[in-house]
């Protein structure tokens, strides 16, 4: 399970996995986004905040991840990975050669600094 949080203002969706995760995670977040980004257009930002990454419980789950990235990367302008974890913190550099949005690590103590980022309209 994730906890989302759409902040209105700032058109920035912060997303909290708590566990690993699954398909009704990504079913969940599409019903929760999709009206707005209709609204807007697109994400200022996308923060993908966990200290430690959960990851998946099957390959359906890691498959329902990438359809969901790929059906909305070129939505969102400016994507935040925030962890302390290994296997995340390389993703920006993996994920730059096949996605619009600029993508950057931020260490999970920096998490205000990353939002500071999503925030700006510099990129």
């Amino acid at each position: 399970m994730s906890v989302n949080e759409l902040m209105l203002d700032e058109n920035v969706l912060v997303i909290t996995p708590e566990e690993s995760l699954k398909l009704t995670d990504f079913e969940r977040l599409a019903k929760e986004i999709d009206p707005h980004i209709e609204a807007k257009g697109t994400l200022n930002g996308l923060m993908i905040c966990s200290k430690v990454f959960p990851g998946w419980d099957n390959f359906i789950e890691v498959l329902s991840h990438i359809r969901f990235i790929k059906d909305n990367h070129h939505l969102i302008k400016k994507v935040a990975v925030v962890t302390n974890s290994e296997f995340l913190s390389v993703l920006p550099r993996a994920a730059s050669h096949f996605f619009r949005a600029e993508i950057k690590h931020f260490c999970y103590q920096d998490k205000d600094v990353a939002l500071d980022w999503l925030k700006s309209s510099d990129t």
